[in-house]
């Protein structure tokens, strides 16, 4: 029953470790991210109106109708 004991201790310890330095980490920018706006001008935005969504859908289903006849 004792090495519940100590298990339980040396996990609660290895938690708060890797906690520390998870904050600390984040405190000192290592998750900032300044790669992606500088090319994110490179990709195009790929936005779809819903008008044209739909007149898409409407012009395809018009043209399936239009085989099947």
């Amino acid at each position: 029953m004792s090495v519940i004991y100590v298990l339980l201790a040396i996990s609660i310890l290895v938690a708060v470790v890797f906690f520390a330095a998870f904050v600390l980490s984040v405190r000192k920018g290592q998750y900032d991210d300044t790669y992606t706006p500088s090319v994110r001008m490179l990709f195009e935005d790929e936005v779809v109106g819903e008008a044209n969504g739909t007149d898409q859908i409407k012009g395809k289903n018009q043209t399936e109708n239009s085989t099947n006849q």
